[in-house]
């Protein structure tokens, strides 16, 4: 009976009944109320989000541009997410929204394929064609949603947007060039809105769209949902995490500006921050080389910096982001040429005597298109023969001593290094690995100015141990 239902009615009850109140009622009054209910009513009434949800779960009135809900693990988002992009096409008639993820994987298999996902809490009569191949999601009424990675995002230069749910925004990769792409390409519309679901982190872009005046801010924990989570997964949560750093993010949804035990301070990185840098008596470019390609791989590390004539060091450039490695070898070469650097270091640790090989195959090749004067660079491979932490601590010493001064802001760079904390587990820093090896060599090292010529770089275990600074 409910494929065949139709949304003849309005899809709210008349009398502003809410789930919440209906289930108030005494028993006999409840159950009088559900028999009165057609078939059609019933089927209306089940896959009406505004009767079943709570009030922190439904879009606030008024004229905003953006709706932030920010809440704890299994506070309903996504369902909330996935029932106002479906009420954008079924009640607003939006005729192009998107629909934009972390990566790939996670718009299908939880934005749309999931538990709360759109294919899952449609209802029968306005369920979409979902079109893998071509990343859509087509609707009976014939509009459409576009389905994006925010881990690619060039490919929201194109499309002519009127609306957009973004899941888990704080865990976006870029999430600055993802999101500055989504706005532009909201202009199909002359009320274009974006709703974001997701559990807090401390992402400086993040904290921007919340503090700016066209966003409204909705927020929840965990414990909001109480009656439809499991009573063990309540308990164990509580007894494992209560008020703890981590419960307070992921439960609470607190946005906390650091992590307890992490090596960076942002009051150290603002004190220091600092428009331009002065001249500079030497300049590298330090690479971290991902493992392979892809988007549901490890970024490369890119950053460029320098020392100067004050003994001070100054970051430049993080130019980090998910490459081939031809890309990556070509991103770190071209940035050795735009700031004039002395040296390329690179981290061997994955991809031993590759790494050089790429960057010096990336060269001939560049030098052949006329995009590089000569194939030959200074070059330095290096070989972590020590944990993280133990690398990362002296570098943090330097920032808090105020040697180490940011020209510019670097968000994504800046978030790693005020979150990462050693032997927390979490996924490897490759943007703080890379500023680590740069600082290392420009202000830890003994070596002279020149850096190693590529002819020079060292190989085998033993050596490898030798020249690294650690």
């Amino acid at each position: 009976m409910l494929a065949q239902a139709q949304p003849s009615m309005s899809p709210a009850p008349a009398s502003g009944l809410s789930a919440a109140s209906l289930i108030s009622l005494a028993a006999p009054a409840r159950r009088a109320f559900l028999a009165s209910l057609t078939d059609e009513e019933a089927a209306l009434l089940w896959h009406d989000w505004r009767f079943w949800a709570r009030p922190e779960q439904l879009p606030p009135p008024g004229d905003w541009s953006v709706w932030v809900l920010l809440a704890g693990r299994g506070f309903g988002k996504t369902r909330a997410g996935a029932e106002w992009l479906i009420a954008q096409h079924l009640h607003h008639r939006r005729r192009m929204t998107a629909a934009v993820g972390p990566t790939a994987n996670d718009v299908r298999a939880v934005m749309i394929e999931g538990e709360s996902g759109v294919l899952r809490i449609a209802p029968p009569w306005f369920r979409p064609a979902f079109r893998p191949a071509l990343g859509k999601l087509l609707w009976p009424n014939g509009t459409e949603t576009r389905l994006f990675s925010a881990a690619e995002p060039e490919r929201l230069r194109g499309p002519n947007l009127e609306a957009a749910w973004c899941d888990e925004l704080a865990a976006w990769g870029p999430l600055e060039e993802a999101w500055d792409n989504l706005e532009l390409a909201l202009r199909a519309a002359a009320d274009p809105r974006i709703v974001a679901t997701t559990t807090p982190k401390p992402r400086a872009r993040l904290k921007a769209i919340l503090a700016d005046a066209a966003t409204m801010v909705s927020r929840g924990s965990t414990y909001d949902n109480a009656a439809n989570l499991a009573g063990k997964f309540l308990s164990r949560i509580e007894r494992r995490y209560g008020r703890s750093r981590t419960g307070r993010q992921e439960i609470f949804a607190e946005l906390l500006e650091e992590a307890e035990g992490a090596l960076w301070k942002r009051a150290w990185i603002e004190a220091g921050r600092v428009a331009r840098a002065p001249a500079l008596a030497r300049v590298a470019v330090a690479v971290d080389p991902a493992g392979a390609a892809g988007e549901g791989n490890d970024e490369t590390g890119i950053v460029v910096g320098g020392v100067g004539e004050d003994g001070a060091g100054y970051v430049l450039a993080d130019l980090s982001g998910r490459y081939t490695p031809d890309g990556w070898a070509r991103a770190a070469i071209a940035a050795f040429v735009r700031h004039r650097a002395d040296v390329i270091v690179a981290e061997r640790n994955t991809g031993g005597a590759m790494v050089a090989a790429t960057l010096k195959s990336a060269a001939r090749a560049m030098c052949a298109e006329g995009a590089l004067p000569s194939p030959e660079l200074s070059l330095r491979t290096v070989f972590a023969s020590r944990g993280k932490a133990a690398r990362a601590e002296p570098v943090s010493a330097l920032y808090e001593q105020g040697r180490v001064r940011h020209a510019g802001s670097f968000p994504a760079l800046e978030d790693q290094l005020c979150t990462f904390e050693p032997g927390a587990g979490r996924t490897s820093p490759d943007r703080l690995d890379a500023l680590v090896w740069l600082i290392a060599e420009l202000m830890l090292s003994t070596r002279g100015p020149a850096g190693w010529r590529a002819a020079d770089i060292q190989t085998g275990a033993a050596r490898a141990a030798a020249e690294a600074p650690w």
